[in-house]
């Protein structure tokens, strides 16, 4: 099956249309079981059959005002809309005819999206909120029955473990020179800011927040326990060299609100608000002696969702549809139309003469190249070798390797498109920006008139061929289905 997501419709059978804008109306449970009868009995009315299938005027205009917004350049009326809406909705039907919904691929995927809208309404925000404080709570006990938090400041002198003894002898210096400096009364800060080459934390006097027990390598750790709150230590050498702790004191663990941030960015990187819908689907099911399934809670919850919210039910609908006749469009048209090479050279041939140019243009490349023997080398590499194995042949013989002698632009220029062959073919006298490194431009193909095969016009040719297909599709759905309009209805889309 191919990816899709439920963002556009009906343009032609495949192109985007608008961007989806999903209003959603909550109502009540009970203002919904008093007017039910009322509003989608009377209220809303069929607006067409479809190979016999009702469509409701309301399903309509879900569609017709999703895909009519303002901001759309094809804005239609919705008598213009009709039309696309039909077609779209036949494609629908013949891919419920060739049972592509039986299909494993389609069952996965559309869950898949079912699944995304429906989850997450299983918790609510209060959910998500005593799990953050709960996380919260759980960091504070084991923090505090660890020891605490403690607050110190270090000045390193970095020295890496295998430093020849001369390294290691002027940071041992430094470092004693520093521990001096501090007993004679500087300013510990002060020497952390322009001696410490922990630059992380000398920018901020040397402070470290939040020292745990076990959060450090043993030789920092010993030596900043055995100091009490305002002291000093002398050099400490650990695997990153001399350090000079000044213990602070005990911290007190940072507050709920502090962390809440924090604490919430944690939860979505660790998937732990879909192990709280887990959890609240798994008691469900246990809570219903396990005579139901997850999937089953999962329908359950849909239909009640869409009971409550129209919308909702349309959302799912289209993505159900939508899948569908993505499938059978690529099986009917797009597929067809890209791969059929002997039904494209066909279509070419029938329709030669609509691809004519205006203008001449230069079939061949535009190449840069470092030397002057690799200009004719070029050409002979290419001379009698068809267009379309161009690139290969010069890629295996010139960029092989890893070593790139020319750099290329392959193509069919018209004036305009690229400098070089403006100058050398078309006769323009433009400034060719030199390209770095390869001081030498020439060009080689031929100019034409006219295209010389399919491959010259493939891109537009599938394009047509496509619409073509497009075409005889819809025809042919016209004959084999039936759809009848209830015009009277139509009339009142948007009105009632």
């Amino acid at each position: 099956m191919i990816n899709w997501s439920p963002s556009f419709l009906f343009i032609k059978g495949e192109g985007p249309c608008a961007k989806i804008t999903t209003m959603r109306f909550k109502l009540c449970l009970s203002t919904l079981l008093l007017s039910t009868t009322i509003a989608f009995g009377q209220t809303n009315p069929t607006i067409m059959t479809i190979n016999g299938q009702p469509v409701s005027r309301s399903e309509f205009e879900y569609s017709y005002n999703k895909n009519n917004t303002d901001g759309v350049i094809d804005k239609k009326s919705a008598e213009e809309y009709v039309d696309l809406f039909i077609n779209y909705k036949l494609k629908v039907q013949s891919a419920l005819d060739a049972h592509l919904d039986t299909l494993s691929s389609f069952k996965k995927e559309f869950l898949s999206y079912r699944n995304q809208q429906i989850r997450p309404t299983f918790i609510t925000d209060a959910d998500v909120e005593a799990e953050a404080r709960r996380l919260y709570r759980e960091s504070k006990q084991q923090v505090e029955s660890n020891g605490g938090m403690w607050q110190c400041a270090h000045i390193l002198i970095g020295l890496y473990q295998n430093a020849e003894k001369e390294e290691a002898d002027v940071a041992k210096h430094l470092a004693d020179s520093i521990y001096n400096a501090l007993r004679g009364g500087a300013v510990f800060a002060e020497l952390a800011k322009k001696y410490s080459t922990d630059v992380d934390s000398a920018k901020d006097g040397g402070t470290l927040l939040h020292i745990q027990k076990g959060q450090t390598v043993p030789e920092f750790e010993k030596a900043l326990f055995a100091l009490k709150t305002g002291e000093i230590s002398t050099p400490v050498l650990s695997p990153f060299g001399y350090h000079i702790i000044k213990m602070i004191g005990p911290e007190d663990f940072p507050t709920y609100d502090t962390l809440r941030p924090n604490i919430m960015q944690y939860i979505e990187m660790r998937g732990l608000r879909e192990q709280l819908i887990d959890n609240k689907l798994d008691s469900i099911v246990t809570s219903e002696g396990k005579a139901i399934t997850q999937e089953q809670v999962l329908d359950r919850k849909l239909a009640s969702l869409e009971e409550q919210d129209i919308n909702m039910k349309y959302l799912i609908r289209e993505y159900y549809d939508g899948l569908l006749m993505i499938e059978m469009s690529n099986r009917e048209v797009w597929e067809k139309a890209s791969k059929d090479e002997k039904a494209l050279e066909a279509y070419f041939r029938k329709h030669k003469k609509q691809y004519k140019w205006t203008e001449p243009r230069f079939k061949g490349i535009a190449y840069h190249v470092k030397t002057k023997e690799d200009v004719e080398a070029v050409k002979a590499c290419i001379k009698d070798v068809p267009f379309k194995q161009w690139a290969e042949k010069l890629r295996d013989k010139f960029n092989a390797d890893n070593t790139i002698r020319i750099r290329v632009e392959k193509g069919i220029f018209q004036k305009g498109d690229n400098t070089l062959i403006d100058n050398e073919i078309f006769g323009e006298k433009k400034t060719v920006k030199p390209v770095n490194g390869y001081p030498i431009d020439a060009v080689f193909g031929k100019k034409i008139k006219a295209p010389e095969s399919m491959d010259d016009v493939r891109d537009l040719v599938v394009t047509n061929y496509q619409e073509e297909l497009e075409k005889n599709w819809i025809e042919a759905l016209r004959k084999k289905y039936k759809v009848v309009v209830d015009k009277k209805v139509l009339s009142t889309v948007n009105k009632h």
